[in-house]
């Protein structure tokens, strides 16, 4: 794992070992982040089910003002610390160890808005589409912001019920671009 632009261009990123880990591929980050194009500059970013940190390093590296990190597995959190200082963008960082579901709560008392939220949740996650609806509905995505949902490409239906930007297909993993309806 690397970063592939931006100010740590280059730089090796530490990953969790084991088979259950699955980071984003770098071709996935290149198309997300040229999909994304200049709307990661001065971003609010968060970045959910965090793993590595990678997605929202890229993001920092590529210009965006700041990172909120969601993970709740502590030898996740540890990587995520320890990438941010490698790359020394941990001063536009903020680490949240917690479960999703409770950090969003969180983010909503703290009136946080992001305009661009990725989450990357595990494969097998039983309701994508109730998260992506609680990022809408406490108001944690600014109004032009855009949720971007990295999953496996056989489960695509469950973005039926949303406003599509863009669904791409990257072999086994797909992005789904959602916009406030």
């Amino acid at each position: 794992m690397r970063v592939i632009a931006g100010t740590a261009k280059g730089m090796k990123l530490k990953g969790p070992e084991g088979s259950e880990f699955r980071p984003t591929a770098d071709k996935v980050k290149e198309a997300l982040f040229s999909i994304l194009g200049q709307r990661a500059i001065d971003a609010r970013f968060i970045d959910l089910y965090a793993g590595s940190g990678a997605v929202g390093i890229e993001a920092l590296s590529r210009g965006a003002a700041s990172t909120i990190f969601v993970e709740n597995k502590k030898d996740s959190l540890r990587l995520i610390e320890d990438n941010l200082n490698k790359t020394g963008l941990h001063r536009e960082a903020r680490i949240i160890g917690a479960d999703v579901k409770k950090a969003l709560k969180s983010m909503s008392a703290e009136n946080i808005i992001a305009d661009l939220v990725y989450l990357d949740p595990p494969y097998n996650h039983p309701d994508l589409s109730a998260v992506v609806r609680s990022l809408f509905e406490l108001g944690i995505v600014a109004e032009d912001g855009l949720v971007i949902a990295e999953h496996s490409s056989k489960n695509r239906d469950w973005a039926n019920n949303f406003n599509l930007l863009k669904q791409k297909k990257y072999g086994d993993t797909s992005l789904t671009i959602i916009i406030k309806s």
